[in-house]
């Protein structure tokens, strides 16, 4: 617990990549094979089902600190981490814990949930006042599942890589899907046998960057193949020894959400691995509204079937034959999927993206203008002569997306914000005009710099109307140009509408709040795109 509580504070003190995979690095390569398999659960943003409840983590806190409930609450309130007030209220330590991190995971946290409460309060207690405050802030942000810190799941990969002396690729591959933190995981994990793949395991997924320059800079338009950039559940479809697996891009297994994808992938060779969109589909591409009715449900029922039925565009080919094959061009793991795909009937719940052609980057920039009215979000373009990589490779996939909807809207309520923004009111809720009222529209948290999430929030401070629990109301003087994907109806909202992606594009000091956008301008927005 030591040696994880260090890392913990040696990532957060530093926001330089080099220094964190230095860290991350050392780490593994001294922690034991348990410890080293509970850090990287935790640190690739997995975590145990709550174990406590929070009012009882902030009583027992109390109490042990000797404060009133009132106190606590101010000093939680000023903080705003609920772990990291805890463990700065708690008396001070006496000593510091040199028990492993697997025996503190496995024989005193998750052995919590099925307790009492008082057999609760009585380890979580004996817990506390066997560790340093940085142990203590490290165990209660396990406690409250809000271990959190800056270290993506690529440069831990990266650090295992070079723990074990094997390809990225192959340690990722080997994360993806369902694994359990023990130690002969991650034994097998480092293990230098690299022919393991498992009956149902998936690839790491190559992802694309934002084309954010004229698309002529990338060269002939003829080195590139252009599809569109469907808007879905980016899913692989693995089919091998006569099963089928379906994982998502969250390495979720989600095949049994979608049963008509099963009949289509019972007819697809074994030793095969398809990269693809699952959609909304009939006669069509639907709007992602449609799919969304189905995201979250693990069992579908008639009627949902009926009305939203799905369909998987594969636009990639992974595994053929049982091979590997994605260090090949793409322009031949294409040329393979056509193959393949064209052995499938032709209401085939498993469809080919189509390429899109063009003369020229004009010719395919005119193409690009019909995306909304098709139900996508803008063109993909990918080297022909590309092998399928892991994570963002720059210069080889391009998500060249169409410009999103824009607002003018009214900033009406905050509330602090998560992890380092805990003490700052970053969470915005924003309101437009409607009969002379301003209506809840939108919730945003994302696209202002530091300085300005800074100025907003002594403005927040300075301009509080009312007080509901941690949430504020405020004045309402402060525009901003609120960015979204997609808009819909939706009965849950006040507003009637629901928008897809919300961010802050800029802050509008040039605007005044009676020149906000009206309710009737965003509704039209559904009338123009058919929602």
């Amino acid at each position: 617990m030591k040696a994880f509580a260090g890392l913990y504070r040696d990532l957060d003190e530093t926001t330089k990549t080099n220094r964190k995979l230095a860290c991350l690095r050392d780490y593994f390569a001294s922690a034991p094979a348990a410890d080293a398999a509970w850090a990287l659960y935790f640190l690739s943003g997995r975590k145990p089902k709550r174990l406590l409840l929070a009012r009882d983590l902030a009583r027992w806190c109390a109490e042990e600190a000797g404060l009133p409930d009132w106190l606590f609450d101010e000093c939680h309130d000023a903080v705003g981490d609920l772990a990291e007030t805890i463990a700065l209220l708690l008396p001070e330590p006496e000593r510091s814990s040199d028990a492993p991190l697997a025996e503190w995971v496995e024989r005193r946290l998750l052995p919590l949930r099925e307790m009492p409460a008082d057999e609760q309060r009585r380890r979580l207690i004996a817990a506390w006042r066997e560790m340093d405050r940085g142990q203590r802030l490290v165990w209660n942000k396990l406690l409250t599942g809000s271990f959190r810190i800056g270290v993506s799941q690529t440069l831990v990969v990266r650090a295992l890589a070079e723990v074990s002396s094997l390809p990225a690729a192959v340690i990722a591959h080997r994360l993806m899907g369902v694994w359990e933190p023990t130690p002969a995981f991650y034994q097998q994990l480092l293990a230098p046998e690299t022919n393991d793949a498992d009956v149902s395991q998936p690839y790491p997924f190559c992802l694309a960057h934002p084309l954010l320059v004229e698309p002529q800079t990338l060269g002939d338009v003829r080195q590139w193949l252009a599809e569109w950039k469907w808007d879905g559940i980016r899913a692989q479809c693995v089919r091998r020894r006569g099963q089928m697996s379906l994982w998502s891009r969250g390495e979720e297994l989600i095949t049994e959400r979608f049963p008509e994808l099963h009949p289509a992938a019972a007819a697809l060779p074994d030793g095969v691995v398809l990269d693809g969109e699952i959609l909304a589909w009939k006669d069509g591409v639907l709007p992602y509204g449609v799919l969304q009715r189905r995201i979250g449900r693990k069992t579908v029922g008639k009627k949902l079937l009926a009305e939203a039925p799905v369909r998987l565009i594969a636009f990639d080919l992974l595994e053929f034959d049982g091979r590997d094959i994605r260090p090949r061009p793409l322009i031949e793991r294409r040329r393979l999927l056509e193959e393949l795909l064209t052995e499938l009937p032709a209401d085939s719940a498993i469809g080919l993206s189509p390429v899109e052609v063009a003369a020229t980057w004009d010719e395919l920039a005119l193409l690009r203008q019909q995306s909304r009215q098709r139900n996508v979000e803008g063109l993909m373009l990918k080297r022909l002569d590309s092998p399928y990589g892991v994570g963002r490779i720059t210069g080889q996939w391009w998500k060249w997306k169409i410009a999103p909807h824009t607002v003018d809207a009214v900033l009406i309520y905050a509330q602090r914000g998560h992890g380092r923004r805990a003490s700052l009111y970053t969470d915005y809720t924003f309101g437009v005009w409607s009969n002379g009222e301003l209506v809840p529209f939108a919730k945003a948290y994302s696209g202002l710099t530091d300085e300005e999430i800074h100025q907003v929030d002594r403005f927040v401070r300075q301009n509080t109307l009312e007080k509901h629990g941690p949430v504020r109301r405020v004045k309402p003087e402060l525009v901003f140009e609120l960015a979204f994907e997609d808009i819909q109806l939706s009965k849950r909202h006040r507003s009637g509408v629901a928008v897809r992606f919300p961010r802050m594009s800029r802050w509008r000091t040039d605007k005044t709040p009676d020149q906000a956008d009206t309710l009737d301008t965003i509704k039209a927005l559904l009338r123009r795109h058919g929602g």
